[in-house]
């Protein structure tokens, strides 16, 4: 599944954070960009590629459809840029309640978050 211009925008397990002591490292080296509903951590990785870890608390969505569309908002960013970023593992994590957010006002904070880090 490549795009029109032959990069690879697929999301495949490679690209993912999974284990907690990934996680940890991330938040331990204290580096974000924070937005209106999202704070993208970051740390630079050994991989050849960007990973993806997402952390969405019940607190600040309460509904499971919420919670997952937030994730899934965030996934697919970061699988269109994913090819642009420099090696680092990244979290994105969820500050601000969202109940009363439109899915355009979510993507728009998610894509201007990664758009940041992208250009540092």
């Amino acid at each position: 599944m490549s795009s029109p211009l032959g990069v690879d925008q697929r999301f495949l397990d490679a690209y993912r954070i999974r284990k907690t002591d990934e996680y940890s490292s991330v938040f331990a080296f204290r580096r974000a960009f924070k937005g209106r509903y999202v704070v993208v951590h970051y740390r630079p990785n050994e991989l050849e590629t960007a990973r993806l870890g997402v952390v969405v608390a019940k607190k600040l969505a309460k509904r499971a459809n919420l919670r997952n569309l937030v994730k899934r908002i965030v996934r697919e960013q970061f699988r269109k840029i994913r090819h642009a970023l420099a090696p680092h593992d990244l979290v994105v994590r969820l500050n601000a309640p969202v109940g009363q957010a439109t899915r355009a006002m979510i993507n728009e904070d998610v894509a201007r978050q990664l758009e940041r880090f992208r250009r540092s």
